[in-house]
């Protein structure tokens, strides 16, 4: 089940993001940044559990970022990480953000999901600030990719 994240979760999300930090596969995030971030964040929980998380951070009017996606190992294939990023472009699409990006080494997990490679030089300055806590810095070896939203209908 994905639902948005709340106190009790910090510490398990900051284990899960240790863990693929730890293999150089993310940034590894503090207890504060946490908890400063929390409302940006979903998990996914399965016997009150959690064993997955993903964080939307809005960078500007009509950009996101989908960030710190981890699944725990045991869970990997089974459709957690889809449902996370999910849950993030539909908040994205219900708040009017038209492109969501995100940084990765699993090119094929995101294309299937709908995003397309980009040129990490499409990706407005702003977003750098992160990259330079990262020891790969300034020779990233990830991979940008976007995907472009559909504009929400407005009821009225």
């Amino acid at each position: 089940m994905v639902r948005k994240a709340i106190i009790p979760d910090v510490r398990e999300i900051h284990r899960l993001l240790l863990d693929y930090a730890r293999d150089g596969l993310l940034l590894s995030r503090s207890l504060a940044e946490l908890y400063e971030s929390l409302r940006d964040f979903y998990v996914f929980e399965i016997d009150g559990r959690v064993v997955g998380t993903a964080a939307l951070n809005i960078c500007w009017e009509d950009l996101a970022e989908l960030r710190s996606l981890a699944v725990h190992p045991d869970y990997n294939g089974r459709g957690a990480g889809k449902e996370l990023v999910q849950a993030c472009l539909d908040e994205a699409r219900r708040l009017g953000i038209r492109r969501v990006f995100a940084l990765t080494y699993k090119q094929a997990f995101f294309e299937k999901l709908g995003f397309t490679v980009i040129e990490k030089s499409q990706l407005p300055h702003k977003i750098w600030g992160d990259c330079m806590k990262c020891a790969k810095f300034p020779d990233c070896d990830e991979i940008a990719l976007s995907i472009d939203l559909p504009a929400l209908s407005q009821k009225g």
